[in-house]
């Protein structure tokens, strides 16, 4: 019969479960939840209770992240790890983190949205924090470190096609959905019961206390009782958690792509009586129940409370058996114990493939001063001889392992570079077209401007022409002397004008030539001689508008 020890740590609490499993049979052996000061001791002693000394242990992540990748289904099973990688490494580098201090692990499940691609559930732990965790259970027996988000959905059985979520408020809550039996998203938030307990034990100076009156503590909906002054006290650190939390369950079920059919409540927070009542209340068309692990059978005999307590625990124990979802685990044996496993195994071999041997056969072909009784023991000369042998053999093997594993490596790492390369010099070529193009819409750009260039001088010269002829005469009715007679003006070319003038006599047609020029009205000022007939003298006066 195989079995786990679940332990659950939070903050102050450790919930625990010795869970055991015989063919499709779940039993679970032990349980409790434990206030501690010290942990180490407290884990020593919940270890000895079970008598669990060579039982496996599963724990809890604590500090993990998680993100959500959207990857191509057709990927093959040794690209789809790379491209998870590079869209982790991306994400790293959005965020100034460094990738290399982290242990990460990943679910996945069809993308409901974008049938062509898979959901990747992310989930990153320091390396830190990870190798803190796997020191303080060096003594004993630690074979799995879990995000219980992911292990809690191993408590219940949804109907295919089933949506639900499992709320789970230890110290920090997780909301895990599930759609159609998988699990699809996590979102962890940092209110729970953690900031419950603290405000009660602010009151109580126990936290030992503060657990035992959350248990006891019953929420009465819109139709409740008149609640005494004690119970109104410890619901006023209570409900305000729970608003918070029931708020962001909405939000969840609201952001839902498919329709939430029912809530399940686990936890230190599952513990308070009527909170299922009071989600339901809250979150209306939503069915919300405590959550029950579904191997148990109801019976008169069995406290089903006490078991929701240690669902956490329960979870991690279900997940240390082999259920629930594979690859999540951040435990890894050390390289030393792989070599010490097959160190063992080798020598194992080599014993059974001892057998009978002859009586007076020989070693080494070199006379009688080599011959060996094989039926006599080993001498520690020939142990010590032996046990290099095997150690040596393994030692090849390890190596050649290694060697192969590295060459591999090395040639998947050279068939990327070359792939970049490639990628690079067509990007590169692709640009110097993109500069062709440029240079080319730049000339023809650079033609039209030159053009509307020319095309507004030309409007802007004629423009000034047809204001200075009016300028012209404006000023030409000002300056002219008395007694001349202007006859005809014209504009024969494009700038230049032909004034006729007359008068009775040659000074007043010189006074109007005069003024012409000294007033700027005309350029390059010419005039012809005076013609007189019928006592009137006339002029031609030319010139260029200026």
């Amino acid at each position: 019969m195989a079995s786990c020890l679940g332990l659950y740590i939070d903050n102050n609490i450790i919930k625990y479960a010795k869970v055991s499993k015989e063919h499709e049979e779940i039993k679970v052996e032990a349980f409790g939840t434990k206030v501690y000061d010290d942990l180490d001791q407290t884990i020593k002693q919940i270890i000895e209770e079970t008598f669990s000394y060579k039982t496996p242990i599963s724990i809890n992540l604590s500090e993990e992240l998680y993100n959500y990748f959207n990857v191509f289904a057709l990927l093959s099973k040794k690209d789809l790890p790379r491209a998870i990688s590079t869209e982790f490494d991306s994400y790293c580098s959005d965020k100034n983190y460094n990738p290399n201090v982290f242990e990460t692990r990943y679910a996945i499940t069809p993308n409901i949205e974008l049938k062509e691609r898979l959901r990747v559930i992310h989930i990153s732990e320091n390396k830190v924090e990870l190798n803190r965790k796997i020191q303080r259970f060096s003594p004993y027996r630690l074979q799995n470190i879990l995000p219980v988000s992911m292990t809690i959905a191993d408590l219940t059985k949804p109907e295919p096609r089933e949506n639900i979520i499992i709320v789970n408020i230890e110290g920090d809550t997780t909301l895990t959905t599930i759609l159609d039996q998988k699990v699809y998203d996590v979102k962890k938030l940092e209110i729970g019961s953690q900031e419950i307990l603290d405000k009660i034990n602010i009151k109580e100076n126990s936290y030992l206390k503060a657990y035992e009156i959350c248990k006891d503590t019953t929420i009465y909906t819109s139709e409740g009782k008149e609640l005494t002054q004690e119970e109104a006290g410890y619901l006023e650190d209570i409900m305000p958690t729970l608003y918070d939390i029931s708020g962001q369950i909405r939000k969840v079920i609201n952001e839902s792509i498919d329709k939430i059919e029912k809530i399940y409540i686990t936890g230190t927070g599952a513990l308070i009586n009527n909170i299922d009542l009071y989600f339901e209340e809250y979150l209306e068309d939503v069915k919300c129940e405590i959550l029950k692990p579904s191997f148990l059978k109801i019976s008169p005999e069995i406290n089903i409370k006490d078991y929701v307590e240690v669902n956490s625990a329960i979870s991690l124990a279900l997940s240390g058996l082999g259920e629930g979802i594979s690859g999540i685990n951040f435990k890894k044996d050390s390289v030393s114990e792989k070599f010490s496993d097959i160190l063992k195994m080798e020598i194992g071999n080599s014993s059974q493939k001892k057998g009978k041997r002859e009586k007076e056969g020989k070693r080494f072909s070199h006379g009688n001063l080599f011959t060996k009784d094989f039926n006599e023991p080993l001498d520690k000369v020939e142990k010590n001889l032996i046990r290099t042998a095997v150690g040596v053999i393994i030692l090849f093997g390890v190596y050649s392992g290694f060697s192969t594993l590295l060459k591999n490596q090395i040639e998947d790492k050279t068939q990327e570079t070359i792939k970049s390369i490639e990628n690079t010099n067509n990007q590169i070529q692709l640009a110097d077209i993109d500069q062709q193009k440029l240079l080319s819409l730049t000339n023809d750009y650079s033609n039209r401007i030159k053009k509307l260039q020319e095309l507004n001088d030309k409007l802007a010269e004629n423009n000034r022409i047809k204001k200075a002829v009016p300028n012209m005469l404006n000023k030409l009715m000002y300056i002219m002397p008395e007694g001349v007679q202007i006859t005809s003006i014209q504009n024969t070319t494009d700038r230049h004008i032909e004034i006729q003038a007359q008068a009775e006599k040659y000074e007043q047609l010189g006074y109007l030539n005069a003024n012409i020029q000294n007033e700027g009205m005309l350029t390059n000022v010419i005039s012809t001689a005076g013609q007189k007939f019928n006592n009137l003298i006339t002029i031609k006066i030319e010139g260029d508008l200026p």
